[in-house]
């Protein structure tokens, strides 16, 4: 209530100054060009402040596709200013107004800052190059409309996205994701946040000091939208699509002198059909298992993300939060036949159906303080965080034996589980940065305290009882807490030709588990040191090469900690391992950037030794496979990048990316037959067609190919997406029609292979999918 108070006093305010604009009032005009290009600057925010109030703007506009402007206001004196990021701040005082006023051509210097510096400058680029990796702008893919998050990622070069929604880079699944630079417990699920609340996303590859050492891939840095524009701005967004798929949303802020106040709501209703089948076969008892799994799966939930800035003196503090709850029910039901051969021959039926409701319910508040000193870049900002996420899970299983046929009356067994997570996450963050002669130096200190409590009954239903019985020797109760104290210290300098940074992080890390039903804990203590180093030298305007090291830390998560299995399967168990250690990572990167006027290529290579290597692995006990993570001795990976975008001519443009790799896992120190090689690439591609009558068309195509595991491989995926864009009210608005997956190809598929088995799967859900959706901002 109060922060839509706060959103009405702007409002009125605004329309207050804008009543102070008689009918006496001037035109005041001018063009902004870029001082080192002389190219016109379009959208820029500019105003006209009086010398009674220089918090409050009089009146204020955006420049127009050629850099032109126009404001009005009556007879006085007044101070112009221009805002635009990534450029110093322009302002003229002392303008006298008592006619039309023409300032004429105004330039703006750019405000670059070194190592951070973005390469390509257009707007337009959906893909932008930087020292550390590469940024996406989602609004920019048509593809993301009506999607998440996880839409995002699937099209954006060097990720890839798996069956179960856990993402990989460059072919590691060790990524860091972060939302607005923060640790998030909702990052747990990325499909229940809407592509439309999404201002950017950073992918850096080789993240410096001042980054968590945390994740073998790299880091995701998930930016939300806040509104950063003078005056009062919004959206409004709605998907329709088939088997009755919804998504609709809004956003709205305002933003004066002194406060900026946003606010976003989305809501999502998404449905899926799929089938798994999956064949195990054991050489000594000649037995093969067969299964098919058919799936239905419905999720409805509401996302909100808001906050408000306030900038006093030289200080801004502000808040941000995000709010999410979601309901999740879906059927899987499970047809099982087996047969064993040799001197024991026989054969067995059966079926498993699980019908899971979860209820997910997450929160996330930051407050941060930021207070800039006189010198320019001189900073320093305080950052306190909480997130909150409950996961409440029922499954109600129905097994009936030597039966394919599901009906009530060959019900042979019924189960019941609950499963409650809680997640809390909380952080506390101090960062200083001091410019110094052609460089500058950065320090800072961090803490991340986590706990997650999983608690798992699990019930049998007894005849004799009449009842369920709870069954103690599978329920439990497992709580992970963990402490990481971290300090940095990053020093950069440049030159005109010559950039480069080298910082030192110290990381001291705690962490205890306990297995409540076994009373069993283990506790792990360890202190690490990771440098990072990067540099940058510029041949030209047009051609830089860069090299970072950087050595990371990839620590074993809570569930992968878990030693209590998940028996949604009963011949097919999933479980954990508590003896899990950290994987050691070096990572080293030497690139090329060829940044021209409408276009950019990025060339990398890269290589990556991994010590420790968690893998899962799979092994067969009593005709039940078991598939748990262990720390094998190396992984090592090496191979080639390219990102690339291009406006070819007014009509057609073109981005994407292709990475190829090799990938050696050396798990001798469990057994030879887990080490394995092999190669695999992945290809993202997208094209713009600038059609006549405002239409515009796209088509995202993706090709993962093979990639070898420690015990097998997963075989390729491909698809392709198409999207028609029709934009109306002056480019406010546009109403769109998509097609994902053309030409209904994307499943996921793999074999396992070892001297007691062979393991194959293949999954298929209902990828094919026709949407509209309109948008309209204001």
């Amino acid at each position: 209530m109060i922060k839509i108070n706060i959103t009405l006093i702007f409002i009125m305010s605004s329309l207050i100054s804008l009543s102070k604009v008689s009918a006496q009032s001037f035109p005041v005009t001018g063009t902004l060009l870029d001082a080192d290009s002389n190219e016109p600057m379009a959208f820029v925010q500019v105003a006209l402040f009086s010398k009674e109030n220089q918090d409050q703007p009089l009146t204020f506009s955006d420049t127009d596709e050629n850099g032109g402007f126009a404001l009005q206001a009556p007879k006085g004196s007044y101070t112009f200013k221009a805002f635009f990021i990534g450029y110093e701040d322009l302002v003229i005082e002392e303008i006298i107004i008592n006619a039309p006023k023409r300032l004429g051509d105004l330039k703006m210097v750019g405000d670059s800052e070194n190592l951070e510096e973005v390469v390509v400058q257009t707007n337009k680029l959906p893909i932008r190059t930087s020292m550390e990796g590469i940024t996406i702008t989602p609004e920019n893919n048509l593809a993301n409309i009506g999607g998440t998050l996880l839409d995002i990622l699937r099209n954006t070069p060097s990720i890839s996205v798996s069956e179960d929604g856990s993402i990989s880079l460059r072919g590691s699944t060790g990524t860091n994701i972060l939302i607005n630079g923060r640790n998030s417990s909702l990052t747990q699920n990325l499909d229940q946040l809407p592509a439309s609340a999404v201002e950017e996303i950073r992918i850096i590859n080789n993240p410096n000091a001042r980054y968590d050492a945390e994740a073998e891939g790299g880091v995701i840095d998930i930016i939300l939208k806040k509104g950063t524009d003078l005056g009062t701005h919004g959206g409004l967004e709605a998907t329709y699509g088939t088997r009755n798929r919804t998504n609709v949303g809004a956003r709205i802020n305002h933003r004066n002198a002194k406060w900026n106040t946003f606010i976003g709501y989305n809501y999502r209703d998404w449905k899926n059909i799929g089938e798994r089948r999956n064949t195990r076969i054991l050489f000594e008892d000649q037995e093969e298992l067969r299964q098919n799994t058919s799936n239905s799966r419905r999720n409805a939930g509401h996302n909100f993300n808001y906050g408000t800035e306030y900038y006093f003196g030289n200080n801004v503090l502000s808040y941000e939060g995000v709010f999410q709850t979601s309901l999740d029910r879906q059927i899987n039901t499970l047809f099982a036949e087996l047969e064993r051969g040799g001197s024991n021959p026989r054969s067995f039926d059966y079926v498993r159906r699980n019908e899971e409701s979860e209820t997910d319910t997450g929160l996330d508040n930051a407050l941060i303080f930021e207070h800039n000193f006189k010198e320019k870049g001189h900073l320093f900002r305080a950052t306190a965080s909480h997130s909150f996420r409950n996961q409440f899970k029922t499954q109600e299983i129905d097994i009936f034996n030597n039966t394919l046929n599901p009906i009530p009356e060959n019900r042979t067994g019924q189960e019941l589980a609950y499963i409650d997570e809680v997640r809390n996450i909380s952080v506390f963050q101090a960062d200083y940065i001091k410019p110094l002669k052609n460089g500058k130096f950065e320090t800072g200190l961090k803490s991340i305290l986590r706990k997650f409590d999983n608690d798992y009954q699990y019930f049998r239903f007894n005849e004799s009882e009449g009842g369920f019985v709870e069954d103690d020797l599978i329920s439990n109760r497992f709580i992970y807490q963990d402490q990481i104290h971290a300090g940095y210290a990053l020093f950069s300098a440049s030159t005109p030709k010559f950039e480069y940074g080298l910082g030192l992080r110290g990381e001291m890390t705690v962490v205890d588990t306990y297995l409540e039903n076994t009373d069993e804990s283990n506790k792990q203590n360890y202190f690490n040191l990771f440098p990072s180093v990067q540099g940058m030298y510029n041949f030209s305007e047009i051609h830089s090469l860069k090299f970072t090291y950087s050595r990371r830390i990839d620590r074993p998560t809570a569930w992968r900690l878990n030693p209590f299995p998940d028996i949604t399967d009963s011949l097919n168990v999933r479980r954990g391992n508590p003896e899990l250690q950290p994987e050691m990572i070096n990572s080293f990167e030497f690139g090329h950037i060829a940044n021209f006027k409408n276009s950019s290529l990025t060339t990398n290579l890269f290589y990556r030794k991994v010590n420790g290597q968690l893998d899962f692995i799979t092994i067969v006990e009593d005709g039940i496979s078991y598939s748990q993570p262990d720390n094998l001795l190396s992984a090592e990976s090496y191979g080639l990048e390219w990102i690339g975008s291009s406006e070819v001519n007014s009509w057609y443009s073109i981005n994407g990316g292709f990475t190829i790799y090799r990938i050696l896992v050396d798990g001798s120190n469990i057994s030879e037959e887990f080490t394995n090689s092999g190669y695999a690439w992945n290809l993202k591609l997208i094209q713009d067609f600038k059609l006549p009558f405002g239409l515009n068309l796209q088509f995202a195509g993706n090709y993962d190919s093979p990639e070898i595991e420690a015990q097998g491989r997963d075989l390729a995926q491909y698809y392709m997406d198409g999207t028609l864009q029709k934009a109306l009210f002056k480019d406010k608005g546009s109403i769109s029609l998509s097609v994902r997956d053309i030409f209904d190809t994307r499943r996921f598929a793999g074999n396992a292979l070892t001297n007691s088995f062979s393991q194959e799967f293949y999954s298929k859900q209902e990828t094919r999918i026709i949407l509209m959706s309109a948008r309209y901002n204001f």
